[in-house]
């Protein structure tokens, strides 16, 4: 019976499943030996990491749809240049682990959203293997063996980056042709349903305001199931906007604005505990953007409203804000118990709410005005052990 269960045991472990990192590293043969050659190369490269990096934004920036991919254009290279050092250090140093390949996967759905085509990415990639190539043939010249192993380990590492960039790539853009098309089904739904809901409440609230006037004089019962009906009439008022909101592309009424009273007026509007602390930091100081009032308004209103909801009783909401070249960029943060892991990736899709009222509206209009005016939105989780929600905003300063 002991063998038979030694048996079994090699057989579970046999069949437990590979990972895709495992996988494409089997496939390419990555193995220990190529991790010393790579961590023999870090030690020479080391030192040339920040003219590489030179090189290659200096060949990124030749070629105009790379450079318009890039948020900011020239302005945001400075810091790209410092992200592709540690890109590198990571690259020859290791450890290739799951947490690794976690950290390569970021990497191709940011292409997808800054939309860079991939070809792109061939090319750079390309630059950088002629360059760690160069260094491999200046430093193991006197040791060809030794050059053969840096070389092949350089090699599959590179082809093992652009597996995974290819992989993740093309998983959130079908992801998101998927919520494309989810979205357009949505919009049709939502178009015949909302102009078909607006004749009934109108109805109701016509009905209800002929009944107030006919209400008997200081029956407290009758005014209060009044004034319910009233409350409900309206939020299924404003479900219908949000949702006509969601479908239509309202137009911009553009004009210079300052946030901070844009802020303080949905603050105004938010009813809230008094154990609820609502602060600012760094709006007033911020440059005017280019917007429409109301509708950024409504962008403040939804997430001040998340943030008091999640709190539920005593907290905080803080708004921090600080200008970049050519944008604003504000993190509203509260002390609620934050976005399961779970439901983040989906957070900006119609019809997804954590609240147990509402329908999940809120986040996905926040991120349809933000995108009308140029900006976008984020979820971004606080550090560790502070908890609750952070959301960060950018809108350009210019149109």
């Amino acid at each position: 019976m002991e063998t038979a269960a030694s048996g079994f045991g090699g057989i579970g472990s046999w069949c437990m499943a590979e990972t895709l990192f495992e996988e494409l590293k089997r496939y390419v043969g990555f193995s220990p030996e190529d991790e010393r050659a790579l961590r023999s190369l870090h030690a020479v490269a080391r030192g040339h990491f920040s003219r590489i990096a030179e090189v290659f934004y200096a060949r990124i920036l030749e070629h105009e749809g790379a450079r318009t991919a890039l948020e900011g254009g020239e302005s945001q290279v400075g810091h790209l240049k410092g992200t592709l050092q540690v890109w590198m250090d990571q690259l020859l140093r290791g450890p290739w682990d799951e947490a690794y390949f976690e950290l390569r996967c970021r990497i191709g759905r940011m292409h997808v959203r800054i939309a860079l085509p991939q070809h792109y990415m061939f090319g750079a990639m390309n630059v950088l293997r002629q360059e760690f190539n160069t260094l491999i043939d200046e430093h193991y010249r006197e040791r060809p063996e030794e050059l053969g192993r840096v070389r092949r380990a350089l090699s599959k590492i590179l082809d093992l980056e652009l597996a995974i960039m290819l992989h993740t790539y093309r998983e959130d853009l079908l992801a998101q042709q998927a919520r494309s098309e989810r979205l357009a089904t949505f919009g049709q739904l939502v178009g015949s349903i909302g102009h078909e809901l607006r004749n009934p409440l109108g109805v109701i609230e016509t009905s209800l305001f002929i009944l107030k006037g006919r209400q008997p004089p200081g029956d407290e019962r009758v005014a209060k199931h009044l004034g319910r009906i009233g409350e409900q009439v309206a939020i299924a008022n404003r479900i219908v906007s949000d949702l006509l909101d969601m479908i239509r592309d309202k137009p911009l009424k553009a004009e210079p604005v300052r946030l901070v009273e844009v802020w303080r007026n949905a603050v105004s509007a938010v009813q809230h505990q008094p154990e609820v602390v609502i602060e600012e930091h760094g709006l007033a100081e911020l440059p005017e953007v280019h917007g429409d009032p109301p509708q950024l308004r409504q962008v403040f209103v939804n997430l001040l409203e998340n943030a008091v909801q999640a709190i539920g009783g005593a907290g905080k909401v803080e708004l921090s804000a600080r200008a970049l070249p050519g944008a604003v960029e504000l993190a509203i943060e509260d002390s609620g118990p934050g976005v399961s892991e779970s439901i983040r990736r989906r957070l900006f899709e119609p019809l997804i709410t954590t609240k147990a009222r509402g329908i999940g509206l809120g986040l996905p209009l926040v991120k349809r005005i933000l995108e009308r005016h140029g900006g976008s939105i984020s979820y971004v989780p606080r550090p560790e052990g502070r908890g609750g929600a952070r959301f960060l905003l950018r809108l350009p300063i210019e149109r």
